[in-house]
């Protein structure tokens, strides 16, 4: 708690402030960038404060501020780098000039993995996402001017409300993961509670698929293949059937859960070549595996039912080394 409000004397403190995320901004990503940048402008009308992200995808533009992230890195100075959701500095890929050139550098997070790459770093494994982790951070500090949590949310509104929503149902596939706890649905009442088109957020940021998606996920179901004795379930793409279907990283959306739901499946792998014989992997468990410890192994991160990282090879050269490891977890 003393770290959260060291935090926002920091961020009260600066003038400039730049908002940092991973590579390929999934949903809890940009909705703890936004949530934070739209908070501050709210709060601080006079500060600079600007969002750095690879170009996000689209169905999330109806967040308030997203027409406004930054997808080019600029020469601009700034007074503080937050980054966030972000467990190692590699990670920032597309911000990462930025935060090295900046005077302070904070981090927060709720990857166990991150490196601690920032000059402080605040990470909270036991929540959600760092939606969750930015929400109480806000709160704490509002509560500390004598706030409520129930007059801070009607104070921040469903614009802001509405970019943390978006960041928990993201991080806990709308709240069916391990990682949902009371305190994230008691969140989420609260932010429901403004007025948020919940329902629409959900159906159009998660669920709603085009028909590009629905092919590729086809054809990664009807190609997936079995072993460990059924326990464990891959499908790669390479480069080809993308270009083949015309499909970018973002329509690979769902594929692993899908995968993962199978009856009988401990772990569900997908394999997206994005190089020559490089995959970018992305892990799923259902039970006792760790996928984090396996994805770590090979310069990765994550959580424990939910990791990747990227590795070179065949596609079978990459099964056989992740398998290796995740058998010694099923002994």
């Amino acid at each position: 708690m003393d770290m959260m409000l060291e935090f926002m004397e920091q961020i009260s403190q600066a003038e400039q402030i730049a908002i940092g995320g991973h590579i390929r901004p999934d949903g809890d990503c940009i909705g703890s960038c936004l949530a934070l940048q739209q908070y501050l402008k709210k709060k601080y009308p006079k500060k600079i404060v600007d969002v750095y992200l690879e170009k996000p995808s689209s169905i999330f533009s109806y967040l308030k501020g997203f027409d406004e992230i930054n997808t080019t890195v600029s020469e601009k100075n700034y007074d503080l780098f937050l980054a966030l959701d972000s467990s190692s500095v590699d990670r920032l890929e597309f911000s990462e000039p930025i935060f090295h050139r900046t005077k302070k550098t904070l981090c927060i997070d709720h990857h166990i993995s991150n490196t601690y790459y920032a000059d402080k770093t605040l990470v909270f494994p036991e929540a959600s996402s760092t939606s969750e982790v930015v929400y109480e951070m806000l709160l704490l500090q509002e509560k500390q001017e004598g706030k409520t949590e129930e007059e801070w949310i009607a104070w921040i509104g469903s614009e802001i409300a509405a970019a943390f929503y978006t960041g928990l149902i993201h991080d806990t596939g709308v709240f069916k993961y391990s990682n949902t706890s009371p305190r994230t649905l008691e969140i989420a009442a609260q932010l429901i509670k403004t007025g948020i088109p919940f329902t629409q957020i959900i159906d159009q940021s998660f669920y709603e698929k085009t028909y590009i998606q629905t092919q590729i996920m086809g054809r990664c179901l009807l190609e997936s293949i079995r072993v460990m004795n059924g326990k464990v379930i891959f499908s790669a793409l390479s480069q080809e059937i993308m270009k083949f279907y015309g499909a970018s990283s973002e329509d690979l959306d769902g594929i692993i859960d899908q995968l993962r739901i199978i009856k009988g499946v401990e772990v569900a792998i997908l394999l997206h070549e994005v190089k020559t014989q490089e995959y970018k992997v992305s892990m799923r468990s259902n039970h006792t595996v760790d996928v984090q410890r396996v994805a770590v192994y090979f310069g990765g991160g994550g959580h424990k039912k939910a990791a990747g990282c990227t590795m070179q090879g065949s596609v079978y050269d990459v099964i056989n080394n992740l398998t290796g490891l995740l058998e010694e977890q099923m002994e």
